[in-house]
Protein backbone atom coordinates (compact mmCIF):
# COMPACT_ATOMS: atom_id res chain seq x y z
CA UNK A 1 0.00 0.00 0.00
CA UNK A 2 1.82 3.14 -1.62
CA UNK A 3 0.95 6.89 -0.19
CA UNK A 4 2.08 8.91 -3.17
CA UNK A 5 2.99 12.17 -2.02
CA UNK A 6 3.00 15.18 -4.82
CA UNK A 7 4.88 18.17 -3.17
CA UNK A 8 4.03 21.59 -5.22
CA UNK A 9 5.43 24.70 -4.71
CA UNK A 10 3.42 27.63 -5.82
CA UNK A 11 3.49 29.67 -8.80
CA UNK A 12 5.26 33.03 -9.51
CA UNK A 13 4.26 36.16 -6.95
CA UNK A 14 5.92 37.97 -9.27
CA UNK A 15 5.82 38.81 -13.32
CA UNK A 16 8.08 40.11 -15.76
CA UNK A 17 9.01 43.51 -15.06
CA UNK A 18 8.37 43.41 -11.04
CA UNK A 19 11.35 44.00 -8.76
CA UNK A 20 11.66 40.31 -7.52
CA UNK A 21 12.19 40.12 -3.50
CA UNK A 22 12.95 37.06 -1.35
CA UNK A 23 9.59 36.78 -0.05
CA UNK A 24 9.32 34.52 3.23
CA UNK A 25 6.79 33.72 5.82
CA UNK A 26 6.20 36.34 6.89
CA UNK A 27 5.02 38.17 3.58
CA UNK A 28 1.70 36.76 2.42
CA UNK A 29 1.27 37.57 -1.47
CA UNK A 30 -1.21 36.31 -4.09
CA UNK A 31 -0.34 34.84 -7.53
CA UNK A 32 0.33 36.89 -9.93
CA UNK A 33 -0.60 36.73 -13.72
CA UNK A 34 1.98 34.30 -14.61
CA UNK A 35 1.43 32.40 -11.20
CA UNK A 36 -2.30 31.85 -11.86
CA UNK A 37 -1.46 30.60 -15.26
CA UNK A 38 1.44 27.94 -13.66
CA UNK A 39 -1.54 26.74 -11.30
CA UNK A 40 -3.72 26.51 -14.31
CA UNK A 41 -0.54 24.28 -15.72
CA UNK A 42 -0.40 22.15 -12.92
CA UNK A 43 -4.16 21.38 -12.52
CA UNK A 44 -4.32 20.73 -16.41
CA UNK A 45 -1.23 18.17 -15.95
CA UNK A 46 -2.26 16.28 -12.99
CA UNK A 47 -5.82 15.97 -14.47
CA UNK A 48 -4.06 14.75 -17.68
CA UNK A 49 -2.53 11.98 -16.00
CA UNK A 50 -5.51 11.14 -13.72
CA UNK A 51 -3.93 12.05 -10.83
CA UNK A 52 -7.08 12.05 -8.24
CA UNK A 53 -6.57 13.76 -4.75
CA UNK A 54 -7.19 11.62 -1.55
CA UNK A 55 -6.26 14.40 0.63
CA UNK A 56 -4.89 17.91 0.05
CA UNK A 57 -2.81 20.21 2.90
CA UNK A 58 -0.96 23.62 2.11
CA UNK A 59 0.46 26.67 3.81
CA UNK A 60 -2.14 29.24 5.39
CA UNK A 61 -0.29 31.77 3.12
CA UNK A 62 -2.57 32.89 0.23
CA UNK A 63 0.27 31.77 -2.90
CA UNK A 64 -0.01 28.52 -1.91
CA UNK A 65 -3.54 28.14 -0.87
CA UNK A 66 -4.81 29.51 -4.44
CA UNK A 67 -2.17 27.09 -6.19
CA UNK A 68 -3.87 24.04 -4.46
CA UNK A 69 -6.95 25.70 -5.08
CA UNK A 70 -6.74 25.94 -8.58
CA UNK A 71 -5.17 22.10 -9.15
CA UNK A 72 -8.48 21.20 -6.81
CA UNK A 73 -10.90 23.07 -8.63
CA UNK A 74 -10.01 20.91 -11.86
CA UNK A 75 -10.85 17.37 -10.12
CA UNK A 76 -13.83 15.71 -9.21
CA UNK A 77 -14.87 15.16 -5.85
CA UNK A 78 -11.87 16.56 -4.62
CA UNK A 79 -11.01 16.70 -1.35
CA UNK A 80 -11.08 19.56 1.05
CA UNK A 81 -7.98 21.62 1.60
CA UNK A 82 -6.56 21.39 4.90
CA UNK A 83 -3.87 23.95 6.11
CA UNK A 84 -0.89 22.90 8.00
CA UNK A 85 1.14 25.34 9.73
CA UNK A 86 4.73 23.68 9.30
CA UNK A 87 4.33 24.36 5.35
CA UNK A 88 4.64 27.78 6.05
CA UNK A 89 7.41 29.84 3.87
CA UNK A 90 11.02 29.67 6.68
CA UNK A 91 11.74 33.74 7.94
CA UNK A 92 14.31 35.09 5.64
CA UNK A 93 14.87 37.41 8.94
CA UNK A 94 16.44 40.82 7.83
CA UNK A 95 16.28 39.82 4.25
CA UNK A 96 12.74 39.00 4.16
CA UNK A 97 10.74 40.80 0.99
CA UNK A 98 14.35 42.08 -0.12
CA UNK A 99 16.03 42.45 -3.40
CA UNK A 100 18.63 39.61 -4.37
CA UNK A 101 21.46 41.85 -4.87
CA UNK A 102 20.66 43.16 -0.96
CA UNK A 103 20.46 39.56 0.11
CA UNK A 104 24.11 39.00 -1.39
CA UNK A 105 25.22 42.38 -0.36
CA UNK A 106 24.86 40.86 3.35
CA UNK A 107 25.17 37.56 3.37
CA UNK A 108 27.66 37.11 0.19
CA UNK A 109 27.45 34.77 -2.68
CA UNK A 110 29.21 31.77 -0.61
CA UNK A 111 26.31 31.61 2.00
CA UNK A 112 23.68 31.74 -0.53
CA UNK A 113 25.45 29.25 -2.14
CA UNK A 114 25.33 27.18 1.06
CA UNK A 115 21.97 27.54 1.41
CA UNK A 116 20.59 26.19 -2.17
CA UNK A 117 23.47 23.15 -2.71
CA UNK A 118 23.49 21.93 0.79
CA UNK A 119 20.16 23.70 2.87
CA UNK A 120 22.60 25.39 5.30
CA UNK A 121 20.77 28.55 6.31
CA UNK A 122 22.78 32.24 6.26
CA UNK A 123 23.22 33.93 9.35
CA UNK A 124 20.33 35.80 10.18
CA UNK A 125 17.82 33.44 8.57
CA UNK A 126 15.01 32.07 11.56
CA UNK A 127 14.75 28.23 9.88
CA UNK A 128 15.71 25.38 11.97
CA UNK A 129 16.30 22.77 9.43
CA UNK A 130 15.90 19.74 11.90
CA UNK A 131 12.50 20.90 13.07
CA UNK A 132 11.44 21.06 9.52
CA UNK A 133 12.72 17.31 8.38
CA UNK A 134 11.00 15.92 11.45
CA UNK A 135 7.90 17.62 10.83
CA UNK A 136 8.11 16.47 7.61
CA UNK A 137 8.99 12.65 8.90
CA UNK A 138 5.70 13.36 10.72
CA UNK A 139 3.63 13.80 7.59
CA UNK A 140 5.26 10.61 5.67
CA UNK A 141 4.18 9.40 9.12
CA UNK A 142 0.68 9.92 8.84
CA UNK A 143 -0.13 9.39 5.45
CA UNK A 144 2.04 5.97 5.25
CA UNK A 145 -1.60 4.58 5.99
CA UNK A 146 -3.75 6.07 2.96
CA UNK A 147 -2.91 4.82 -0.12
CA UNK A 148 -3.20 7.27 -2.90
CA UNK A 149 -2.09 10.30 -4.46
CA UNK A 150 -1.29 13.16 -1.63
CA UNK A 151 -1.54 16.88 -2.67
CA UNK A 152 1.00 19.33 -0.75
CA UNK A 153 1.76 22.94 -1.45
CA UNK A 154 4.37 24.61 -0.01
CA UNK A 155 7.24 26.60 -0.79
CA UNK A 156 11.03 26.31 -1.81
CA UNK A 157 12.66 26.81 2.00
CA UNK A 158 10.15 24.31 3.16
CA UNK A 159 9.71 21.59 0.39
CA UNK A 160 14.32 21.03 0.31
CA UNK A 161 14.02 19.67 3.61
CA UNK A 162 10.93 16.77 2.67
CA UNK A 163 14.36 15.29 0.36
CA UNK A 164 16.14 15.24 3.63
CA UNK A 165 13.27 13.24 5.32
CA UNK A 166 13.24 10.68 2.88
CA UNK A 167 16.89 9.92 2.94
CA UNK A 168 18.27 11.75 -0.03
CA UNK A 169 20.75 14.20 0.21
CA UNK A 170 20.73 16.26 -3.16
CA UNK A 171 22.71 19.55 -4.78
CA UNK A 172 19.63 20.25 -6.39
CA UNK A 173 17.04 20.19 -3.59
CA UNK A 174 15.28 23.66 -4.66
CA UNK A 175 11.72 23.12 -6.57
CA UNK A 176 10.85 25.99 -8.98
CA UNK A 177 7.77 27.78 -8.59
CA UNK A 178 4.99 26.13 -11.03
CA UNK A 179 7.24 22.66 -10.08
CA UNK A 180 6.64 19.62 -7.95
CA UNK A 181 8.55 16.21 -6.58
CA UNK A 182 7.18 13.10 -6.11
CA UNK A 183 7.62 10.82 -3.26
CA UNK A 184 6.55 7.45 -2.54
CA UNK A 185 6.07 6.40 1.41
CA UNK A 186 5.44 2.60 1.62
CA UNK A 187 5.91 0.32 4.44
CA UNK A 188 8.69 1.55 6.56
CA UNK A 189 10.78 3.36 3.50
CA UNK A 190 10.20 6.87 1.31
CA UNK A 191 11.61 6.72 -2.14
CA UNK A 192 11.94 10.00 -4.32
CA UNK A 193 10.12 9.38 -7.41
CA UNK A 194 11.19 12.92 -9.56
CA UNK A 195 12.20 16.00 -8.55
CA UNK A 196 11.51 19.70 -10.08
CA UNK A 197 8.73 18.74 -12.55
CA UNK A 198 7.54 21.55 -14.41
CA UNK A 199 4.46 21.39 -16.43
Amino acid sequence: MTARLYIVRHGNTFDRGDVVTRVGGRTDLDLSVSGRAQAEALAAHFAANGTHFATARSSPLKRTRQTAGAILDAQPDAPELATDLFLREIDYGPDENQPEDKVIARIGRAALEAWEQNSVPPPGWRVDPDAIVGNWQELFARLRATAGAHLIVTSNGVARFALEAAGAHRSDAKLSTGAYGVIDVDGDNETVRSWNIRP
